[in-house]
């Protein structure tokens, strides 16, 4: 899967003898699968005033005391809102890190089944 996501113009998805998804790896990456953004700052952090300030549909939880993941639709202008909320609450998020769901995550979101070495 890693090859494929990264030299392949296009990919599709079969389970069962049948096409369940098609795409480039980045669609398919993209589509259907949501993107987090983790970081580290002091325990406790006022979660529900950054949810404010983000669009509907994210999530924002304290997964370990100081240890946070903030997942939706991750972009540009995400990242600059939790950043400057940050920035407004005295936190220095350590460890900012953008995930991405790979081909794997994908297929195995899609069927269910993990790949076969």
């Amino acid at each position: 899967m890693d090859e494929a996501e990264q030299l392949a113009d296009e990919v599709a998805i079969v389970d069962a003898g049948r096409v369940i998804a098609h795409g480039s790896p980045e669609q398919l990456c993209r589509g259907g699968a949501e993107n987090t953004l983790r970081f580290t700052g002091r325990p406790a952090l006022d979660l529900a005033s950054l949810l404010k300030a983000l669009p509907d549909g994210t999530q924002a939880a304290e997964i370990l005391p100081g240890v946070y993941r903030v997942t939706g639709d991750i972009d540009p202008q995400m990242l600059a809102t939790v950043t400057s909320w940050c920035a407004q609450h005295g936190v220095m998020p350590d460890g900012l890190s953008v995930e991405r769901h790979t081909l794997e995550d994908v297929f195995l979101e899609l069927t269910g089944k993990e790949l076969r070495a």
